[in-house]
């Protein structure tokens, strides 16, 4: 991108202009005297069209994601405050910006704005007085989803035809800029040469700095967040203007660095907690049992017990890491399970099968564990018979799908909702499974899909899809 050399005068326009006029030979005196009328106009022009830039400019960018997370809080019943403050500032915004708006285009983004205003009030008391979870999510995706987009767009809009203007404007200077010097061509060359000149940096001085802010918008728009210096100009307000886009950028690049600190910090955190889960009684069974083998003349079993709990534990430590491959988790599932069902002979059952595909597949330490385990103490034991646990995992294409299923007594509709709930909210029964799914929520974003369905006396199915990412995986 161009940028123009800065200038050590620091005046603005209007003493840029009069120093112009007083440099000119007293046969331009009344050719000065018009131009400078003509740029007197021009630079109020500029200076409106500029003020409305720099009060649209403190729009808040995060107007939409505000106000739509306050309204789903609302919806889901995690918060009683609704996102009126945020629409009304939007509103004095565009009631400042219609009384100085002169362009059709301006003007109608503007009233635009300010009708949407109204009838997103109108959606979010229509929102307050709706009943049922389900009505009330619809008309939160159908009606308010939809406005506060639109709203943005309409500002949007707004920014960009005031920044047609001003390229307008300096196209229009040009012009006078041409018809001046024509006119003073007959009277002195020496002076027209001059004031060639001084006028060609003048020009410069205002379109190179809005020609520079338009390419950076275009910029930042484009996902270019990268530090870059302001946009240097003679003009206070369009100085402003470029000090505080990049300002803006900096604190965005800080924010979403302190972001990604978060979500490790908690990652790490989610991991500690998981492993404080390891029941202490899980260990002191499992030596019964042991005791009891040796005690009954069953020595190889006790010796396969005691292999397994031996696997157990060193996969569990996996040599301190916290992201293992699935044939790692898979071995140590398949050891708890094997020590398990030594316990609950009688009515456990399990079959692990994974395709191969998937074994260099990375996935969060602990990631099916405590999904089985869920489906032992919640799901078999209360049963009351012999219950199967099937643990499957499947390659499609990109994806990779693991499945944990039983055919334990299954959940209600209303605990099924209620668990359904608890992995938005962090909070509700199953701590282990709310864990899992936060784990695997941080490594794969938005990309992951985590369902459970059940239904009661006919068991319960967990089904994981993510991206398949493995070591050479960036």
């Amino acid at each position: 991108m161009t940028r123009a050399s800065p200038l050590r005068d620091r005046h603005d326009i209007s003493a840029k202009i009069r120093a112009l006029i007083i440099q000119l030979a007293l046969p331009l005196c009344v050719l000065a005297v018009f131009v400078l009328a003509l740029f007197f106009i021009y630079s109020l022009r500029y200076a409106r069209i500029s003020s409305n830039i720099s009060t649209a400019s403190q729009f808040n960018q995060n107007f939409k994601d505000e106000v739509d997370l306050k309204m789903y809080y609302f919806v889901t019943g995690s918060s009683d405050a609704l996102p009126l403050d945020e629409v009304e500032k939007a509103e004095d915004l565009a009631d400042t910006l219609l009384a100085t708006a002169r362009s059709r285009e301006s003007l109608r983004a503007v009233s635009s704005v300010l009708d949407l205003c109204e009838n997103l009030k109108t959606c979010i008391f229509e929102i307050r007085d709706t009943e049922g979870y389900d009505r009330r999510m619809h008309q939160l995706e159908t009606n308010i989803y939809v406005i506060t987009k639109l709203i943005q767009d309409y500002m949007y809009t707004y920014l960009f035809h005031e920044a047609g203007q001003l390229a307008a404007l300096r196209d229009r200077q040009n012009v006078l800029l041409g018809v001046g010097l024509l006119l003073s061509a007959g009277v002195m060359v020496a002076v027209i040469s001059f004031s060639l000149r001084r006028s060609i940096l003048l020009t410069r001085s205002i379109t190179k700095p809005i020609d520079a802010l338009y390419d950076r918008v275009l910029e930042i728009g484009g996902g270019d967040l990268s530090p870059k210096p302001p946009v240097e100009a003679e003009d206070g307000k369009l100085r402003a203007l470029g000090e505080g886009l990049e300002e803006t950028v900096t604190r965005l690049n800080e924010q979403m660095e302190l972001n990604r600190r978060e979500q490790e910090r908690l990652r790490s955190m989610e991991l500690s907690l998981i492993q404080a889960q390891i029941n202490p009684h899980f260990l002191y069974n499992t030596l019964d049992a042991i005791t009891w083998l040796v005690e009954t003349g069953k020595n190889e079993q006790a010796v396969e017990m005691v292999s397994s709990l031996s696997t157990y534990f060193r996969s569990f430590l996996s040599n301190g890491k916290d992201i293992i491959t699935l044939r790692e988790e898979a071995l140590h599932v398949r050891s708890y399970l094997e020590i398990q069902q030594v316990r609950y002979k009688d009515i456990l059952r399990f079959e692990l099968e994974l395709d191969p595909a998937l074994d260099s597949c990375r996935v969060p330490k602990m990631t099916l564990q405590p999904l089985v385990e869920n489906a032992i103490y919640h799901g078999i034991k209360p049963r009351r018979g012999i219950g199967t646990v099937t643990i499957s995992g499947v390659c499609r294409g990109e994806l990779a799908e693991l499945r944990v299923q039983d055919t334990g007594v299954g959940l209600d509709e209303e605990t099924l909702a209620a668990l359904r709930r608890s992995l938005d909210t962090d909070e509700g029964r199953g701590f282990g499974l709310l864990a899992s799914y936060r784990r695997l929520r941080l490594m794969y974003g938005d990309d992951l899909d985590f369902r459970i369905d059940s239904a009661e006396n006919q068991g319960t199915v967990i089904t994981i899809r993510f991206p398949r990412r493995t070591e050479e995986t960036p």
